[in-house]
């Protein structure tokens, strides 16, 4: 199929670039003349495991392109994915401007008939509108459908999540719709379930909504863990064999982060109170998680007491590993509330310092985790790379001023730490 990606951002190169292995024509759409120039040079502008490769050989044979000249993609292709970014606004509600001025555009370009895939995370509703604009603007008065394909992605391992997912969600109104649709995403052999638009838009929200809950609600048992002296890694292990629960999303830490859960959270919250309920539990999610985030920061210093003119260590700044994504990151938080009280901070991350740095200009980044922890009084996690599971901890302690690790991940075992002589503070433990 001819198909046009509408926004190159994380979502729409994914998807772009895995819908072009799949053997379709892609021309992926961007108004960022510069991201498309560094695209068609092979530079890819976020860091995803395995799409630079994707990205590259499909470009060289042909099936995939990079242009900012939107009405020209809208003419070429007969499916249209809409992928741009629905930021929150002040109030917490998605801001849908951009979904909004490429539907006109497609409406005034299109010159037969077009399938409009909304894949973009958007409150309900937006679908009818969505179709309500193009009609509207629909110079050429030629057919078409919208549809609502919501994506499942998560960063780190957004390629093999396309290629593997759990279920692909369609919600159309019309058979040609859903038969396009089917079609198109048959090589995945995965199961499609075919919705109203509605149902479809609401499944994106409440997915995030509720993994949301659960990383707030082990956190929130952490606390108890702590406070009783039980053990919040055998509490979750233990849920975790109950198939109604599962082990996915049950790691006791410094909460949610990234762009995702929390502006997805806040988006369903208004959704909810613009529809007349008041989901109070959503509200409290959010306030554990903003709180877990205050507890490790008195945890740190409860253990360094005065934190004025201490260096600290710092061990991740992306919100999850596997990504260099900065977005409503923990370590941003908590870094902030470190330096307002004086200390100094030594950082280094695998992939997402160069992000950072346009937020954080008075940090030390360093090279590599025991640079960071030279010379520094405490060595903080954030981020569980893979890479700090297996430091060389003797090198480390010899590295410290103190012996001091506070994880806010859980990476290590209590007792590990304690026989290689470390004072050792971690969550819900």
């Amino acid at each position: 199929m001819k198909i046009a990606i509408i926004g190159s951002g994380y979502v729409g190169l994914v998807t772009g670039t895995c819908f072009a292995e799949l053997g379709n024509d892609i021309i992926c759409v961007d108004i960022d003349k510069e991201k498309i120039d560094k695209l068609n040079k092979g530079i890819i502008p976020i860091y995803e495991p395995g799409l630079e490769e994707l990205v590259k050989r499909n470009k060289k044979e042909g099936r995939l392109a990079f242009t900012a000249d939107l009405k020209d993609a809208i003419k070429k292709s007969d499916v249209i994915f809409i992928c741009v970014g629905t930021p929150p606004r002040e109030n917490g509600e998605a801001d849908l401007s951009h979904v909004e001025a490429v539907a006109r555009i497609i409406a005034e370009a299109m010159d037969s008939y077009k399938l409009i895939v909304e894949k973009s995370t958007v409150p309900v509703e937006t679908g009818e509108k969505v179709a309500a604009a193009i009609k509207a603007y629909n110079k050429h008065k030629v057919d078409f459908d919208v549809v609502s394909n919501p994506e499942f992605l998560r960063e780190g391992s957004a390629v093999n999540d396309f290629m593997n997912p759990d279920r692909i969600v369609v919600g159309a109104n019309s058979k040609k719709a859903i038969d396009i649709m089917k079609k198109l995403y048959e090589p995945l052999k995965a199961h499609v379930l075919v919705t109203d638009i509605k149902s479809a838009e609401i499944i994106k929200h409440a997915s995030n909504s509720f993994l949301a809950a659960k990383i707030s609600f082990i956190n929130a048992i952490a606390n108890i863990c702590e406070k009783t002296g039980a053990d919040v890694e055998k509490v979750a292990e233990g849920m975790g064999y109950d198939k109604r629960i599962g082990k996915a999303f049950l790691n006791a830490g410094i909460g949610y982060g990234g762009f995702c859960f929390p502006k997805d959270a806040e988006a369903f919250i208004r959704i909810a109170e613009k529809n007349g309920y008041d989901f109070k539990l959503l509200k409290e999610v959010q306030e554990v998680n903003k709180k877990q985030r205050e507890l490790f920061i008195r945890k740190i210093e409860k253990a360094l007491w005065v934190l004025k003119n201490k260096t600290i260590g710092v061990l991740g700044l992306a919100f999850k590993p596997n990504t260099d994504d900065m977005r409503f990151a923990p370590s941003i938080d908590i870094i902030n509330a470190l330096q307002k009280e004086g200390a100094k901070i030594r950082a280094y991350d695998a992939e997402a310092m160069e992000k950072a740095k346009k937020i954080f200009s008075d940090i030390t980044y360093c090279k590599d985790a025991y640079e960071a922890a030279s010379g520094a009084d405490a060595l903080v996690i954030l981020t569980e790379w893979n890479e700090f599971k297996e430091l060389d901890l003797k090198k480390i302690k010899g590295l410290l001023k103190n012996p001091l690790i506070i994880d806010g991940r859980n990476i290590y075992e209590p007792e590990i730490m304690k026989k290689e002589g470390f004072k050792y503070i971690s969550i819900g433990r």
